[in-house]
């Protein structure tokens, strides 16, 4: 193994859909010690009925972080960025942002996509990207902005997905990182490029698209109009893309798969190269980029969204409820299977009421309606933990390998209660942690592209060293078994 020798630091801003945090990770001796610098908010703007990112308040927040970064005794080796996927900002001919980014759950591309197939099918687009088909992709934005803003569209000069376009502020060079660029459902999975013969059937302007870069690429050092004290720090593209920084911090192919938790729930496994055939479109898999030339195959389920917005919705009715206090309240066997319904449902994309969506779901499948917040939370968590088994045995079907465990990372490993659910609906064992797996995939590429390590493996070994996992059994099997069957009955009526 290779190790640096001396104390090295490195930076990652790790942004999310609710929150985004700074976080320095010091190597030494092979092990990694992780401290978060800072927490802020990153919450959406409704403007005239549209959903935005308050991209400025963001750039602000990384700004005062790097500031508090500076006056740390050690000097920073590098700095990452990481972020959520298929929005974007466009830029105006001096490279300013023209407008705030629109927020993925704004309901401007609804029915966008069944238009595009009008002009291109549904099944040339998924031969040729791979990529599963969500509302709120980039190229339905896009085809959505050119209706709707036909003038701004044309002013812009380039596209940046949200992590390309803070790289571009922290370096002054517009980048697209790889991992994130392949959530536009834009790229060519089998040729890892821009798939422009596709992007002009739709009228997409190949002008528009930056030079693509792969995973540990330097992009160049840090301005000093950003922070005079870190300036010429190297700025490296991690995995930019959140979902593919956290699969970079562990091991995840063959008979273990990884389930991103967190807002949303990525599950899937890193394969060689991609798997783009007519039972993966039929199965609506996804075939994103993943480091060191890997493809994450996966699919993304509709995650801890659909509780964090009953708790939304809880508070401003003046009910504030601690997830721990639902969790507590979620352990009575008597909330048992009362009722199951299918997270990908499209009535829980953006509705005003989550718990109200999930009550008139379960009258619409002759279904107890859930009676309190402890009710909801079982019925979410029993039917995310189902969905997981629904996508793993397809997962399986797909790669013809068995899938034996899941490693769950991100927030929602520290979930007891869904881990133990997810082990006992899946029949698999679950490996629970790191919770810091995207900030610390981010730092493991940071670490190969400065040459603090000789691998990617080594870094994951470190990682694994130094944040030791918990492990779920499956109990209980034939129990969940016979309201598994139960439960495919209602995926069925999803047609996503």
């Amino acid at each position: 193994m290779l190790y640096a020798l001396a104390m090295m630091v490195f930076l990652a801003f790790d942004l999310g859909a609710e929150s985004g945090r700074a976080m320095t990770a010091r190597l030494h001796s092979g092990a990694l010690d992780l401290s978060e610098i800072c927490r802020f908010p990153n919450e959406p703007v409704r403007v005239d009925g549209s959903l935005y990112w308050d991209a400025p308040r963001l750039w602000l927040h990384m700004e005062r972080a790097l500031e508090q970064a500076a006056t740390a005794p050690a000097r920073l080796d590098s700095i990452g960025v990481d972020a959520w996927g298929c929005d974007y900002g466009l830029l105006g001919e001096n490279g300013e942002l023209l407008g705030n980014p629109y927020h993925y759950r704004d309901s401007r591309t609804d029915g966008v996509m069944e238009d595009v197939f009008a002009r291109v099918p549904r099944s040339r687009i998924y031969e040729v990207t791979g990529i599963q088909f969500l509302t709120f992709n980039t190229l339905y934005q896009l085809v959505a902005a050119a209706r709707a803003t036909p003038r701004l569209f044309e002013a812009a000069t380039q596209l940046g997905t949200i992590p390309d376009i803070l790289n571009y502020w922290l370096t002054g060079e517009l980048r697209a990182e790889y991992t994130s660029a392949t959530t536009t459902q834009m790229i060519d999975a089998r040729r890892r490029d821009w798939a422009f013969d596709l992007l002009r059937d739709l009228d997409v302007p190949p002008r528009l698209l930056p030079p693509l870069v792969e995973p540990g690429a330097m992009l160049g050092p840090l301005k000093r109009s950003v922070c005079a004290a870190l300036s010429g720090t190297p700025v490296v593209a991690p995995a930019c893309h959140d979902t593919g920084s956290a699969v970079a911090a562990v091991p995840a192919s063959g008979r273990r798969a990884f389930l991103s938790s967190g807002t949303w729930s990525l599950l899937g496994t890193e394969v060689p190269r991609p798997i783009i055939t007519s039972r993966a479109l039929e199965a609506n898999f996804t075939n994103e980029g993943g480091v060191c030339g890997t493809t994450r195959l996966l699919k993304n389920i509709g995650g801890l969204w659909l509780l964090q917005s009953c708790r939304r919705d809880w508070a401003k009715a003046g009910r504030a409820y601690e997830y721990a206090e639902l969790m507590g309240a979620a352990e009575d066997e008597r909330l048992a299977f009362r009722s199951l319904f299918d997270p990908d449902d499209p009535a829980f994309l953006h509705p005003p009421d989550m718990a109200r969506a999930i009550a008139s779901y379960c009258r619409r499948t002759s279904q107890p309606e859930p009676d309190g917040p402890a009710s909801f939370t079982r019925a979410i968590l029993e039917s995310l933990a189902f969905k997981y088994r629904v996508v793993l045995d397809a997962l399986q079907e797909l790669t013809g390998t068995p899938i034996t465990e899941v490693q769950i990372v991100g927030g929602g490993s520290r979930n007891r209660l869904l881990n133990q659910f997810t082990a006992d609906a899946t029949g698999r064992t679950v490996i629970a942690g790191p919770a810091e797996a995207t900030a610390l995939g981010n730092i493991a590429m940071q670490m190969v592209a400065t040459g603090a390590v000789g691998s990617l493996g080594e870094a994951r070994r470190i990682i694994e060293h130094s944040f030791p996992a918990d492990r779920f059994e499956p109990s209980a099997a034939d129990r969940w078994n016979v309201h598994y069957r139960r439960f495919r009955d209602y995926v069925e009526l999803t047609c996503v």
